[in-house]
């Protein structure tokens, strides 16, 4: 295996030749089916631009409706009902061990630009908060964790199946993202984890299909045999924010049983895979802008109905979206407003039977853990609610065109806007950013892209000004906004250069990127 990425201070200590043989094993076994797997979503997508659709597997109907239910909950594991999510940097690792959920979502994925210094650095700050080890100072302030007991259980979420590690080779072959980010951590952390009475635990995103979890599955066993652990030591909890993934929710629970810690619940990927995967349908699948889109639009409120009935069928933990708002320390107002919004959203989880939920800033931790226990008590959650009344079909999960809302140009706006602002902060090293008091990711790229892409190739006009949304009506929009954002403090021209040129690319082409963060990853050093 060679590191072809620079060893920065203390790299060595993560980087160890034990560690990336345990790496190189993982992707000589497993790699060629990763690939297949890839190569299967291509051969769905073909089939749903020929005009096939998405249904329940009739090869899998008896695993449906089979009587099987997934492992009990794990220590650490019992109690969801607050979860916060953030990328793996020092200040972030501390912070949200500290902030009073009951886990934390150590994000490789969505949360973090995938520099090489943030992915080895991650591991390190994850090694050495086991260790308590992780003191840290800036500006003056002491950051340093609280006692063990009141921290938040670590789940660590790998990158997706799609994504390599440019800065790993394996054979001179680039190696998985997931199973490099997962063996590292995996690798030095999972004995740490069990000596604390909790263990290695596993948010898994992206996922098309129940054999993309087999493999997962199949990862799991051969990592706990290699470190002589007991089957079933790892517990994942499965992100459903794909469509076609929405589909096989029972059989990715049953290919991950043993190790299975539940299903998410998400928005904005889960919308960006509805038009990547429609794109060609016209507007069957036509979305409003993205802030019209709620989780109680018909489509969306049928998803996650059915996420909660499913995994309280098989004795998995339903885990609701994120609520993305950051208070602000100087308009009282927007608080308000914002706040009575997030407690909203989290009363209709929990009242539709969720576990839990995330949140983004320790602030909002409060809100989110006093509306679950309003409804769970002293409970640790509320499994027990079966929601045998829930009945979904394949045409309630696909009835998008039903979604109320506009295009308007402020909405075309915001997603240009937010857009640039958050790809320029992606290429400079920062994966969670906060934009107009809100904390965004990569997916929040995605769907503004790929909403802007459908409008332009379905002849959308904009419902306040009558304009038709064209590639030369979204390049001038695309100017006008780079000029209000150069006229703000610590605008970097390099940098949002670089997000003009990525965001024409993914938006405005003919072909349809599958995901943004591969050429996006490919300009990045």
């Amino acid at each position: 295996m060679e590191i072809t990425g620079p060893m920065h201070d203390r790299f060595e200590e993560i980087l160890t030749p034990e560690a990336l043989a345990f790496v190189a094993e993982l992707h000589r076994k497993f790699d060629a089916r990763r690939l297949e797997l890839l190569e299967a979503r291509q051969a769905r997508q073909a089939e749903l631009a020929a005009g096939g659709t998405l249904d329940f597997l009739p090869e899998t109907k008896q695993v449906r409706e089979g009587e099987w239910r997934v492992a009990p909950p794990a220590p650490g594991l019992e109690d969801r009902r607050v979860e916060i999510t953030g990328p793996v940097d020092r200040k972030m690792t501390i912070n949200a061990l500290n902030s009073g959920a009951k886990v934390w979502l150590a994000d490789f994925e969505d949360a973090n630009s995938p520099l090489w210094d943030n992915c080895v650095s991650g591991q390190l700050n994850l090694r050495d908060a086991l260790d308590r080890t992780i003191d840290f100072e800036t500006g003056g302030k002491s950051y340093a964790l609280k006692p063990d007991a009141e921290l938040a259980t670590i789940v660590v979420r790998p990158r997706g199946w799609h994504l390599d590690e440019k800065h790993a080779l394996v054979d001179g072959q680039q190696v998985s993202a997931s199973l490099f980010d997962f063996g590292l951590y995996f690798f030095h952390c999972a004995s740490r984890q069990l000596a604390k009475g909790k263990g290695p635990y596993f948010y898994l995103p992206k996922m098309e299909s129940h054999l993309e979890a087999r493999l997962w599955n199949d990862v799991f066993v051969h990592a706990q045999r290699a470190l002589g652990l007991d089957n079933g030591t790892i517990r994942a909890t499965v992100l459903i924010e794909t469509c076609p993934a929405a589909f096989e929710m029972e059989e990715i629970l049953y290919e991950l049983r043993d190790h299975s810690a539940g299903l998410n619940a998400g928005r904005w990927d889960y919308l960006f895979s509805v038009i990547k995967k429609f794109r060609t349908r016209g507007r069957e699948f036509l979305l409003p802008e993205r802030n019209a889109v709620t989780m109680t639009a018909p489509f969306m409120r049928a998803y996650t109905e059915l996420l909660v009935r499913t995994c309280h069928k098989r004795g998995a933990h339903a885990i609701g979206g994120m609520a993305a708002f950051i208070p602000s320390r100087r308009d009282a107002e927007v608080n308000a407003v914002a706040l009575d919004k997030v407690r909203a959203d989290k009363t209709r989880e929990s009242g539709d039977g969720f576990d839990g939920s995330w949140v983004a800033h320790p602030d909002l931790v409060p809100i989110c853990r006093e509306v679950f226990t309003a409804v769970l008590g002293d409970r640790p959650n509320q499994l027990d609610r079966l929601r045998e009344d829930v009945e979904v079909s394949a045409a309630d999960l696909l009835n998008v065109s039903a979604t109320p809302g506009d295009i308007t140009e402020n909405g075309l706006r915001n997603n240009v806007d937010v857009a640039l602002r958050y790809l320029a902060a992606w290429m400079g090293g920062l994966g969670a950013v906060a934009i107009h008091n809100l904390m965004e990711d990569a997916a929040t790229a995605e769907i503004s892209r790929s909403q802007i892409w459908q409008w332009i190739h379905n002849g959308i006009t904009l419902a306040d000004t009558g304009q038709p949304v064209t590639k030369e009506l979204v390049e001038r929009i695309i100017a006008e906004e780079l000029a209000k954002i150069a006229a703000e403090p610590g605008y970097d021209e390099h940098l949002y250069g670089q997000a003009e040129a990525l965001f024409k690319e993914v938006a405005l082409d003919d072909d349809f990127a599958e995901f943004l963060t591969l050429p996006a990853y490919a300009r990045m050093p």
